[in-house]
C-alpha cells in the first residue's frame, strides 16, 4: 500500500495544511479517506489524477472531512467520468441526496453508489483485493475509523475521535496508525485526541510496542509549535516511531 496525506488540517485555515483528506493506494488503486476543503487541488498537486478516484470512503460527515466531496464528482463529470462509490456513516445517502438538490443541473449527470457502513462491518471496494473494517469513533457526530488490510499490510485510519475502546480493538498489529492529534499535551479536550490522551490509550489496551509506526494528522493551530515534543512523547509507544504527517507527504507500507 501507498498513503499521500493530502490534507492534514482542520476547518480552521493555517499555512500548509488543507483540510482532512488522505489517498490509501491499493493494488494501483487509490481510494479516497476523507474528502475536505482544499484536497481537491492537493490531488492536483499529488502524483494523481483526479479522474483516477473513483472510490471515497467517509470517517464522518463533518464539513472539513466532505466539503470537496461535491467538487471532486463535478471536477471527474466535466471530464466525462461520471461513477463514484462512497462508503460513509449513517446519514451518507441523506446528505448526499440533499446536496444534489441544491445543485439541479448536477442531478441525472452523474452515477453516485452509496454504502453506508457501520461498528464491526467489512467491506471491499471493487477492484481491490482488501478487507476494510469498521469501528466507531467518538466524536460530536456519528464517526467512524477503519483497519484496512492488503497483502499482508495493515493501515488504521482513525477518523475524527478521542481515544477510544472500539478504535484501539482495531489497531493489534498495525504497520501504521494513522490518528488524529488535534491539541497538544495537556490540552483539555473532548470527541479529540491529544498525544497524552493516545498514549494513556495505548497503555491500558495493551498497545504499546503493538503498532509499527504511528502518523498524527488532523492538526489544529493549537498544535504549531509543539510538533517535537507530540513525537518525543509518542515515541516510545510504537515499535518504529510516530512523525507529523505533512500535506502531500508519501510513505509506502
Amino acid at each position: 500500500m501507498k498513503i499521500t496525506f493530502l490534507g492534514t488540517g482542520v476547518a480552521i485555515p493555517q499555512p500548509d495544511r488543507v483540510q482532512s483528506g488522505t489517498i490509501i493506494e491499493i493494488d494501483s488503486k487509490p481510494i479516497m479517506f476523507d474528502c475536505g476543503g482544499g484536497v481537491l487541488n492537493r490531488i492536483f498537486e499529488s502524483s494523481y489524477e483526479h479522474t483516477d478516484i473513483d472510490t471515497i470512503v467517509l470517517s464522518h460527515l463533518h464539513l472539513d472531512h466532505v466539503a470537496d466531496v461535491l467538487c471532486l464528482i463535478k471536477a471527474n463529470w466535466l471530464c466525462d467520468k461520471t461513477d463514484v462509490t462512497i462508503y460513509g456513516p449513517k446519514g451518507t445517502q441523506e446528505w448526499i441526496t440533499n446536496l444534489l438538490g441544491i445543485y439541479g443541473y448536477m442531478q441525472g449527470k452523474v452515477d453516485i453508489n452509496i454504502t453506508e457502513v457501520a461498528d464491526g462491518e467489512m467491506f471491499t471496494p471493487d477492484g481491490v483485493n482488501c478487507e476494510i473494517t469498521c469501528a466507531s469513533g467518538v466524536h460530536s457526530v456519528p464517526s467512524l475509523g477503519y483497519r484496512i488490510e492488503s497483502g499482508g499490510a495493515i493501515v488504521v485510519y482513525s477518523g475524527d475521535t478521542e481515544p477510544c475502546s472500539s478504535i484501539m480493538g482495531i489497531c493489534r498489529d498495525v504497520d501504521v496508525l494513522i490518528h488524529e492529534c488535534s491539541f497538544p499535551i495537556g490540552f483539555e479536550v473532548t470527541n479529540h485526541t491529544t498525544p497524552d490522551m493516545l498514549a494513556a490509550y495505548m497503555v491500558e489496551h495493551g498497545l504499546k510496542n503493538a503498532v509499527d509506526r504511528l502518523y498524527l494528522t488532523h492538526l489544529y493551530p493549537h498544535m504549531r509549535g509543539h510538533e517535537d515534543e507530540s513525537v518525543e512523547y509518542l515515541c516510545k509507544y510504537f515499535r518504529v516511531g510516530a512523525w507529523v504527517a505533512s500535506d502531500l507527504l508519501e510513505i509506502e507500507v
